[in-house]
């Protein structure tokens, strides 16, 4: 069975600002906080959400989402920082380096990036360390190569 890895885009700024209001206030239903979803809510956090210090938050913000849907945070399901933190990082990058506007444009671009691929952090990670407990729960550094900066 082939899945299909095509993006979901975005089609109104307003989309992407609930589905960051809905983090953030725990109101987002769990089927709407899909992999392009984390990727647009961490988008809109970093360029339209000064007051919000995404490295510092975006942990607990997460964790407190998560089981505010029933979900667990554990050794192997929920939250996942280095995964996360990759993401963060690949979204700065893109953010620096874009001629994109607009929220939804921008978003959109991402999701078409390589960046945006489901698989974009095993780039700089082997599976193994990626898909390690501690990997989860805490950042780990890459093993193949270093996270990209802007």
């Amino acid at each position: 069975m082939t899945t299909d890895m095509t993006p979901r885009l975005f089609e109104r700024d307003a989309d992407i600002r609930t589905i960051g209001a809905g983090l953030l206030a725990c109101t987002l239903p769990r089927e709407a906080w899909t992999h392009e979803a984390h990727l647009a809510a961490c988008l809109w956090l970093l360029s339209e959400r000064p007051d919000i210090d995404v490295d510092a938050e975006i942990a607990p913000i997460i964790r407190r989402f998560n089981e505010s849907v029933g979900g667990v945070n554990d050794d192997t399901q929920g939250y996942h920082d280095s995964i996360t933190r990759a993401y963060v990082a690949g979204v700065r990058l893109f953010l620096a380096e874009t001629a994109e506007t607009g929220l939804t444009s921008r978003v959109n671009a991402l999701l078409r990036s390589p960046v945006g691929a489901r698989d974009w952090p095993l780039r700089f990670y082997s599976r193994d360390l990626l898909f390690s407990v501690a990997a989860r729960r805490g950042f780990v550094p890459p093993d193949l190569a270093p996270l990209p900066a802007p």
